[in-house]
């Protein structure tokens, strides 16, 4: 029997068609992934409740996921986030899946995220 515990985790990635959404709050939906030791063993589609304030992060807190990865967010959704124990990558564009690989594999840089809320910004036309 090994000691060596198995890595599990789960990521969602917020999306508008097959590609990672500029807005997490405001996508389609979600792709989740189920990874396992560095392999994707499952991935499922999971639409947008609908965007209000707070809910999303406790939404995919209660679906298990450790990882969310969109273009953009604003600061106070990356908060909620943290505090629901879900680790937020920005600045992501490209497929979805070619990005889940390219995290799996340690390729994926974050950059900055694609959504300006300070004092009240809007993204997109959203607030």
């Amino acid at each position: 029997m090994s000691d060596r515990r198995r890595e599990i985790m789960r990521i969602a990635i917020a999306q508008d068609k097959n590609q990672v959404s500029g807005h997490f709050g405001h996508c389609e939906g979600y792709a989740i992934f189920d990874v396992e030791d560095s392999i994707i063993y499952r991935r499922d589609d999971l639409p947008n409740p609908g965007h209000e304030p707070g809910r999303l992060p406790v939404f995919l807190a209660e679906h298990g996921v450790n990882l969310i990865i969109a273009g953009g967010m604003g600061p106070r959704a990356v908060e909620l986030f943290n505090a629901n124990g879900i680790q937020v990558l920005l600045g992501i564009s490209g497929n979805v899946d070619y990005i889940a690989q390219d995290y799996i594999a340690g390729r994926l840089s974050p950059g900055k995220s694609s959504c300006h809320h300070e004092d009240g910004g809007e993204c997109d036309g959203h607030q």
